[in-house]
């Protein structure tokens, strides 16, 4: 069976984790989890690179179980933050889909990430086609 590892890419707000739900593949990763505790999201920039470390991490392990399908579902707006999880990818042998995910119906983010911080994140948004 081929492995698949899914990169759902896009800014917050856009529908990364309806999406990756929609899906129903039971391993998903998202450095936003890293922020929810008690069931609450408390985010702190200080830790983001932790999340995003905690991330991959969680991605490794999905992959030395051999799960069959994969979904990172993060922002991932530039090739530096998607290399990781290519290289990962090619480590243990799984094809890789990067889907970019557009707000197409002006939805707010659930995490209240301001507008300017997103339009930051639009401005810096790498494509390889």
């Amino acid at each position: 069976m081929e492995k698949i590892l899914f990169l759902i890419r896009g800014v917050p707000g856009s529908g990364k984790s309806s999406l990756a739900e929609a899906l129903g593949i039971k391993a998903v990763c998202c450095a936003d989890d890293y922020f929810v505790h008690g069931g609450k999201y408390l985010w702190k920039k200080e830790k983001i690179s932790l999340a995003h470390d905690w991330c991959q991490r969680k991605c490794r392990r999905f992959m030395k179980k051999q799960a069959s399908h994969i979904i990172v579902a993060n922002t991932l707006t530039t090739e530096r933050e998607l290399q990781p999880y290519i290289k990962l990818a090619q480590n243990f042998n799984y094809k890789v889909f990067s889907i970019i995910v557009e707000n197409r119906m002006s939805t707010k983010n659930i995490h209240s990430v301001p507008d300017e911080t997103i339009q930051k994140m639009i401005s810096r948004f790498e494509i390889s086609l």
